[in-house]
């Protein structure tokens, strides 16, 4: 019988230490009456969440009381969307010129700007990709079963030789890179990728913009 009470006693002990440590967190007092602690009141409400919330988040900007406030917030918010307009314009023209620190990833680095300059010196077939995409999208919405059946004829064609052609522009450069490069680890799959999803854009489309002209000679 007495282990029953020596665990009943250990186990009424535990709430009032847990007692004692939410009232000491929230700065109340504790009263010990007897056998049983308790804990004096706040003597303020529990705030509710949205009041918390509010209070660590800082106070709301009142709204305006005049036309001339207004107009005055108006364009502070006008002035700070123009300067991120302006950012912006400029972190593309950084990145159009091949500025690494802006550019992505996949775009950074030596090799990655040698192989764009291998892609932009050749003329490839693939740069007729997207306008290809559009006669694909004639030939189906036009309701002429002659016209859709030479389309689809002609963009398989194309297709087909686009692919053919993606792979062999891939070897191409990732040839030219490791021979540029004989130090870094150039991987196949991922110049290969990276020089077939260039050749398929159009040219003024290209991000960074090509510095080499078209059949220049690129060493």
């Amino acid at each position: 019988m007495n282990f029953l009470r020596r665990g009943s006693a250990s186990t009424s002990d535990q709430p009032a230490d847990d007692a004692t440590d939410d009232a000491a967190a929230d700065g109340r007092e504790t009263v010990v009456v007897g056998d049983r602690t308790r804990t004096a009141s706040k003597g303020r409400p529990t705030p509710s969440r949205r009041d918390a919330q509010g209070k660590r988040r800082g106070p709301v900007a009142p709204a305006p009381k005049t036309q001339r406030e207004a107009m005055k917030r108006a364009k502070a918010l006008r002035g700070t969307k123009d300067d991120r307009r302006t950012a912006a314009a400029e972190r593309r023209k950084r990145m159009m010129a091949g500025d690494d620190t802006v550019l992505l990833p996949r775009d950074r680095g030596p090799a990655r700007a040698h192989a764009r300059d291998l892609i932009d010196a050749r003329r490839n077939l693939m740069g007729l990709f997207m306008p290809l995409a559009v006669v694909i999208f004639v030939t189906v919405i036009v309701p002429v079963p002659q016209i859709q059946a030479a389309g689809s004829l002609i963009c398989l064609v194309m297709l087909v030789m686009m692919a053919l052609e993606g792979v062999l522009l891939g070897r191409y450069v990732v040839t030219g890179v490791r021979a540029k490069f004989p130090d870094q680890e150039i991987g196949a799959l991922s110049y290969g990728w990276y020089a077939f999803t260039r050749a398929t854009q159009l040219r003024r489309l290209r991000m960074p913009a090509p510095r080499v002209a078209r059949g220049a000679k690129v060493a």
